[in-house]
Parts: structure tokens; sequence; C-alpha cells
């Protein structure tokens, strides 16, 4: 088996493996050049802790998030780095042609061999007037997504040597591709294409459950995966006090009310109380939101996600913590090491 092929026997049975989503969050207060430098202090931070990879999504036209060119970021973390894995959770595929993409990840896994991921969605990752302007005349594109995403791996494979088209950087680098969901209806194309499933839980829990399970019961083993894989994407917020944690998780509801209530800004400060901060109703719609959001310390942390781990029997688990302050940030990632690594 190449090192760029997965096994669900890779992980050791007792630890799962854990692993980081940076949405380049924009702070407000400071400059999308912080946003860029914070990410290679946390990417190398979390390294050393280790985090097994280090995601970036993409997004457009949004004014808190800041990894809309997602290749170049990651490829601006992978050279800050030396041996956690970097990349895309995921990249938007109907925002591009898989050739373009095939030649992108090619490129980086060439200057980056066996540490490079390509994690694909069919949403726009922005609102349908970006969308369109993004896709132009391919704007229905997503109806193209398991056709794509097949395209995406002939580019990337070995037997492509001879084709009319060619990814060059790109052929022979079979980048590891995962399914992205968020819905039930990417459960169904990563278990029949016997790709690993990364379930965006963090915001859109509503199928998670039923996303999994129809996942683990349709998995087709693949070239590239025996068992069915899972990778669950959470919000931990830690600190070394519950009442801390729940301070800081203020900066997070704020950035979620805002989406709520379309009134998008850039990660906020914490506030004492949301009392006055959000309305009952988007108070009620953000918790729906963040049904998988973890808040604590160190105890009620170890709590919370050994319930989590137990109950879903995800193969890992991708934490994403949106903190105002980065030092903060930094120790939240060290005491969810902490706490998995029990």
């Amino acid at each position: 088996m190449s090192e760029n092929k997965l096994s669900a026997t890779d992980k050791s049975p007792q630890v799962v493996p854990y692993s980081v989503l940076d949405l380049a969050g924009v702070i407000e207060g400071h400059d999308i050049a912080t946003t860029f430098s914070n990410s290679v202090s946390l990417a190398k931070h979390t390294e050393k802790l280790g985090y097994n990879r280090y995601w970036l999504a993409e997004h457009h036209n949004m004014v808190s998030v800041a990894s809309s060119a997602t290749s170049i970021l990651i490829g601006h973390i992978a050279g800050h780095t030396d041996t956690i894995r970097v990349g895309a959770g995921g990249i938007m595929l109907p925002n591009h042609t898989p050739l373009i993409i095939a030649e992108q990840f090619g490129t980086l896994a060439t200057l980056y061999p066996n540490r490079i991921d390509l994690g694909l969605g069919r949403a726009p990752g922005t609102d349908q007037l970006t969308a369109y302007e993004i896709r132009g005349e391919r704007f229905h594109s997503p109806q193209h997504f398991p056709q794509d995403v097949r395209k995406l791996q002939h580019y990337l494979g070995d037997d492509n040597y001879d084709g009319k088209v060619r990814a060059i950087p790109g052929e022979g680098t079979n980048v590891p591709i995962w399914i992205l969901g968020s819905s039930t209806e990417s459960a169904h194309l990563a278990a029949s294409y016997g790709l690993p499933y990364a379930f965006a839980s963090h915001f859109a829990p509503t199928y998670f459950f039923e996303a999994i399970d129809i996942y683990r019961k349709n998995f087709r083993p693949s070239d590239v995966l025996q068992e069915p894989y899972v990778l669950s994407c959470v919000n931990v917020i830690a600190a070394d006090t519950d009442a801390e944690a729940e301070r800081l998780s203020t900066s997070l509801k704020i950035l979620f009310s805002g989406i709520v209530s379309n009134k998008r800004k850039l990660l906020q400060p914490p506030v004492a109380s949301m009392e006055g901060v959000w309305t009952a109703a988007e108070e009620a719609a953000v918790a729906q939101m963040l049904a998988f959001t973890f808040i604590g310390g160190p105890e009620k942390l170890a709590t919370q996600l050994s319930s989590f781990l137990n109950h879903t029997k995800v193969d890992e688990l991708m934490v994403t913590s949106h903190i105002y302050d980065h030092r903060a940030r930094l120790r939240s990632y060290e005491i969810i090491a902490e706490v998995l690594k029990r």
C-alpha cells in the first residue's frame, strides 16, 4: 500500500487521530495579513502537538473568511511546516474544472510529497450571485459532480499517460481524495466510490448520524480504501476553566448569530454575556447549528469528547476553534490534544 492510501487500520485503536480545520478567520481590529500569519503559527503549533492534518476550506465573498484562494494558502502552510498533512476541506469542485484542480494539487503534491489531501464538496461555498460570477455558464455544474470526481481521479492517477489531455504536474501523484458532506447525498457518493468521508458536523449537524450510517452500510471497497473511514469536524473551545471557555465561546456564538441574521461581521472579541446580543430566535437557530460544539475546561471536554467518540465511532476527529485571541486559540488546541491523548 502506497503512502497516499488510507486504511481504517492505520490509526491506533486507542487514540483517534485528531486534526485541524482552519477557516482563516479575519479578526475584528486586524487585517488579513494577520490572519495568514496566525494560520502559519497555528499550523506549526499543532504539528508539534501531534495533530494529523491541517485543512483549509474554500469560501468566497465572506468578510470573515480569507481562504478563497485555497490551493495557494495550502502551499503557504505546507511550506512553513514539515510533517503535518495539509489539504482542502474542501475544494468546491463545481467552481473549477477537474483538470485545473488536478494541476494545482499535483503541483502541491510534487512540492510536498505524501503530505497533501484533497477534500471535495459540491456546494458553492458562497451565495448564489457570487457562485454565478465564479461559474458563469457552468452555473449548473454541481449536477456533474460525480463525473467530475471520476475525471479528477483519472487525471491524478497512473493510467492517463497516453491520454490526449493530461495533468502535468498531477499525473501519477494519486493525491488522496475525500468526499465532503453536510447531507445524505454525499454519503451515497463516498460509499459507492470507496472514498473517505468527511462530514461538516461543525455547522450542519442535522443529517450527521443518518449520513454516516448510509456511508458505512453502503461502502464499497476501492483501490485506495478497504473499509469505511469517517472524519467528523466539530467546534471545540477549550480553556483552563469552564468559565473561561464559556467566555471565549461568545465570539463563536456572535459569528453564527451573524450568519443566521445575515449580518455578517469579522470575528468579534468575547463578551461577558450573550444577553442582548442575540434574539431568542437567533439563539435557537445557532444552538441547532452548533449541536456538535464542545466548550469547557480539560475535565469537562474529556467527558464530552469521549462520549461523542464512543457514540459515533468516527475514525478521525477534526477540530475548528473560532477564538478571538490568538494565544487563547493556541492554548485551546493544546488542551484538546492533551484530552484526546488520554
